[in-house]
Order: C-alpha cells, then sequence, then structure tokens
C-alpha cells in the first residue's frame, strides 16, 4: 500500500521566484525554464497554442502550449455564492497557504510517489491589496485523456477505484471528487486532477465516503439513474482494492 505522504518534505528540484510584480511569487519544477508573468496571461498565447477547457475549469482553465510542452493553465476561481462577491480574491493568510501553493506541494508529493496525477510544474500568487491575492496554476497535459463525465460508459470502474484508493492511500483527501475531475487516457487508466483545497497527512474512513459519495453525486447528476450500476461497480472494486491493501 501506497504510504502517507507529507506535503512539507522538500521532494524535486523547486526553484522559488520573486520577479512577477506585486508582490508576487512563483514556485516551479527547475525543469520549466523561462516562466515569466506571461506565461500566467492567456492573452499572450498565439492562438495556436491555447485553447479553453471544455469540461469543468469554470470557464478559467485552458490548454497551453510553451517551452515545457503541453500543459494545462488554470486560474482559480471561486465557486457558490461567494462567488457574487468576488469571483477570484482569496484572504491572505501566508504563502505556504496560498490556494495555488498548497495544491502544487500536493500534487508534487503524489507524482513522486508514483501516483497518476498531473505533475505540477509552476504556481504563482498575486498580492493585490495587504489582505487579498489571486492564484494560478499551471500543470502537465495528460494527452488525449477525456474526462469520467464523457465516458462513463466505456470507462472501467476497476482502474477508476483503484486512482482513488492510490491517493487515499498516500493519506490525501480530495475537495471535490466529481466525474470531471477524473481523466481516462487511451491506455483506460485513470488520471486525477484538480487538488485545490486537499488536504494530505491522513485519511480517514469518513474522508474517503465523502468522496466516494461526492463521485456518486456527480454522476447522477450528469447521468441520472443510468449512473447508478457505474458507480456501484466502481465502489465494489474500492471495497476490495482496500481489503487487500489491508
Amino acid at each position: 500500500m501506497t504510504q502517507p505522504v507529507s506535503v512539507t518534505d522538500p521532494v524535486g528540484a523547486i526553484a522559488l521566484h520573486r520577479s512577477l510584480g506585486k508582490g508576487a511569487a512563483m514556485l516551479c519544477a527547475a525543469q520549466v525554464p523561462g516562466l515569466d508573468a506571461s506565461v500566467w496571461q492567456p492573452g499572450s498565447y498565439a492562438s495556436t497554442h491555447i485553447h479553453a477547457v471544455s469540461s469543468g475549469g469554470r470557464q478559467a482553465a485552458w490548454f497551453v502550449e510553451g517551452a515545457w510542452g503541453q500543459a494545462v493553465l488554470r486560474q482559480y476561481r471561486r465557486g457558490g455564492l461567494v462567488a457574487r462577491i468576488s469571483r477570484d480574491l482569496y484572504v491572505w493568510q501566508g504563502e505556504s497557504k496560498t490556494r495555488s501553493f498548497a495544491e502544487f506541494r500536493i500534487m508534487e508529493m503524489l507524482w513522486h510517489a508514483g501516483l497518476r496525477v498531473p505533475r505540477p510544474l509552476a504556481a504563482a500568487y498575486w498580492r493585490s491589496s495587504g489582505v487579498l491575492y489571486r492564484a494560478a496554476l499551471l500543470t502537465q497535459r495528460v494527452e488525449n485523456a477525456v474526462p469520467l463525465a464523457d465516458c462513463m460508459a466505456q470507462a472501467d470502474p476497476a482502474r477508476v477505484a483503484q486512482s482513488i484508493a492510490d491517493i487515499h492511500a498516500a493519506g490525501v483527501w480530495h475537495a471535490d471528487l466529481n466525474a470531471h475531475n477524473i481523466l481516462l487516457d487511451p491506455a483506460g487508466d485513470a488520471w486525477l486532477i484538480d487538488f485545490d483545497r486537499a488536504r494530505a497527512g491522513g485519511c480517514s474512513d469518513q474522508d474517503r465516503q465523502d468522496n466516494l459519495m461526492r463521485l456518486k453525486r456527480s454522476m447522477l447528476k450528469l447521468a441520472g439513474t443510468a449512473a447508478q450500476a457505474y458507480w456501484q461497480a466502481i465502489f465494489v472494486h474500492y471495497q476490495q482494492i482496500v481489503r487487500q491493501g489491508a
């Protein structure tokens, strides 16, 4: 079984840059060359090197291409009622607690543990005032992957269950496990994305149950009762994997 990971462990080559202006900083994997302010601005990309992510993303995620290859650029956006007050501003609680840096570190740990999550390439934030900030994240793209929301009939429930069980075994709770945040690659393997607000350091039985039920609600919302049998298959495989790893 995969062991719980700590988000404070210094894994991989990570560099901290403070050249984005307005007190901004950037945390990036060392293999990503030449990152500057233009990386985070969708309008700076040629039309052939950017297009919007159509599934999920709150209209603030793009497939982009640069010196690092194919990637996904996501600007953090609020959801729910609070979005009526502010779409993209968050309360400053220190650099390590910015949404982008926290997500970067969890994904970096999972990626180095060999789990199927996209490698995070860079994270950034911008202080817009003394108490507020905006943030963005750049991750490697899973080539030719399709969201589970668009391919439930073809996806292998055992592989979906395995990916969920793997992050739980690593001690990570996913804050928004839904059918848009599970991708199926051409080989049929399942990848988990969007670790915003995820928690590391342990995953209780209740945490696991909450994740699975959130996925169920998402699938039923998308496909109605037709999704019930498929979710049940994921659940059965998940239970088998957990028992085998105990």
